[in-house]
């Protein structure tokens, strides 16, 4: 059978892949797509969207049991797991049909099976009706990545969970360990502790969201730990010992060991990129630590092939991923691109509160060699915030003394991984501290606190 001929193939259809797909397809190209799994990939089906879904459930139920500070009354307020979990996937379940529907859209050919790329500019698929081989000028590798995992400590769905196990409980953890404060951890740890899970969270650097400021970080903690979670830090799970029902975690703090008892244990102790089995270093492309070696292009060294997202290697966002689509798309067509600045991409996390900034801590700044301008406004002193019973949290900025230059910007509290665009958009433009200072506005908004934490870096912040 005749090899089938496109300008443009892509393997893997998550937010990486599909978007580079979509946009091949706009410029006119003839794109296939490759997915072994799930249209959307882990972002639309096993993290960034299932996990949003749960949290808003979670976060609902929060401001139930606090009605009566809102002048409201509730009575026997409780939730039902199943349920959670059920609007959960479902939401994940319209996504996936969206990301079908568009590609369809897009006369863009989809095959669902295993990839691999046995010689330069072909591609082989394992599927079910048996194997397919394309040939294309461009190849896209856009496999992601999955969860990394420890020895001694490995899932195995009932004691120790994964993210995958946590999306789909089949019970309420009671007593729960997380494994690991980034991101998923720690937004695990806020849905199932909200829930009413006793939760423990260990930390083997020494603070928590380690890759913060470290001034946000230690705000979270603090309101983490009002909520009843134990936070340690500088500790690491050394052995998990299983029996039914229970597992006793051995967790090394100060070269001390603590044996401490759970009923669930979920490991988010990072990720691994998905490189296996795709021929890629038989054809020449450099892998380090099971992430794909690029240039700023995403191009691997090799003639028409790019790698993107998680197994390019971090941060590992799906916003990047996404980016990294489009340029590689408009790069293979001939189009003038720009590369992606690692600094200019947000991190958002979605715990109570929420966590999101972008650009330089202040300690990355200061290693850098700047002068810095630094600005600080609390949740506190602004007026919609209050209104909102979200009076907990904090913008911080940073600037580079001498030019103004807008280095980094952090914040914690409610709705910020909305909020940090604006500081997005400003970086982008390379605008000033100037160019802040003079932007009204409007109140009352949270954003507000943008506007007064630049103020406060120079001395003129007016509510604080």
């Amino acid at each position: 059978m005749a090899a089938k001929s496109f300008d443009f193939i892509v393997i893997g259809a998550g937010p990486g892949g599909y978007v580079a797909a979509i946009r091949a397809a706009q410029l006119g190209l003839s794109v296939a797509v490759i997915e072994r799994e799930n249209l959307g990939g882990i972002c639309l089906n096993w993290g960034c969207i299932p996990t949003k879904a749960l949290l808003r459930s979670s976060e609902v139920f929060h401001l139930m049991e606090r009605a009566k500070d809102f002048g409201l009354s509730a009575e026997k307020i409780d939730y039902d797991l199943d349920a959670v979990v059920k609007r959960s996937r479902g939401v994940a379940k319209q996504m996936e049909g969206g990301v079908k529907h568009l590609l369809k859209k897009n006369k863009v050919t989809v095959f669902m099976g295993e990839a691999a790329v046995p010689a330069k500019g072909k591609v082989s698929v394992k599927t079910d009706k048996g194997t397919e081989e394309l040939t294309g000028k461009t190849i896209v590798v856009a496999t992601g990545a999955r969860a990394r995992e420890l020895p001694g400590l490995e899932a195995d769905g009932d004691l120790v969970w994964t993210y995958r196990h946590a999306l789909k409980p089949t019970r309420m953890p009671k007593k729960l360990l997380v494994i690991g404060s980034g991101a998923i951890g720690i937004e695990f740890a806020s849905f199932y502790n909200t829930l009413g899970a006793d939760t423990t969270v260990v930390e083997v650097m020494d603070r928590v969201l380690p890759v913060e400021d470290a001034d946000i970080s230690a705000f979270a903690k603090k309101q983490f730990v009002k909520q009843g979670m134990k936070i340690m830090e500088k500790s690491g799970v050394k052995k998990l010992d299983r029996s039914k029902g229970k597992v006793v975690a051995h967790i090394e703090t100060g070269g001390k060991i603590e044996k401490m008892e759970f009923d669930t244990v979920i490991s988010a102790v990072g990720i691994v990129g998905n490189v296996e089995g795709l021929g890629l270093e038989e054809l020449g492309v450099k892998i380090d630590r099971t992430h794909v070696v690029t240039d700023e292009y995403c191009r691997t060294g090799i003639d028409g092939l790019y790698a993107i997202g998680d197994i390019a290697g971090a941060p590992w966002l799906a916003h990047k991923a996404s980016h990294e689509g489009v340029m590689v798309a408009e790069h293979a067509a001939g189009k003038k691109v720009h590369p992606i600045k690692p600094n200019s991409i947000a991190g958002c996390t979605y715990c109570h509160p929420q966590v999101a900034s972008v650009g330089l801590t202040e300690a990355k700044a200061k290693e850098a060699g700047y002068e810095l301008k630094v600005g600080n406004f609390p949740f506190i002193g602004n007026g919609k915030a209050v209104a909102l019973g979200e009076a907990e949290g904090m913008v911080k900025t940073v600037f580079d003394a001498k030019t103004g230059e807008l280095l980094g910007a952090h914040m914690v509290g409610a709705e910020v991984t909305e909020l940090i665009q604006g500081y997005v958009v400003g970086q982008a433009l390379e605008t000033t501290e100037e160019d802040l200072m003079h932007t009204v506005f409007p109140h009352p908004t949270l954003s507000e606190m943008m506007h007064e934490s630049v103020l406060q870096a120079y001395g003129r912040a007016i509510h604080i």
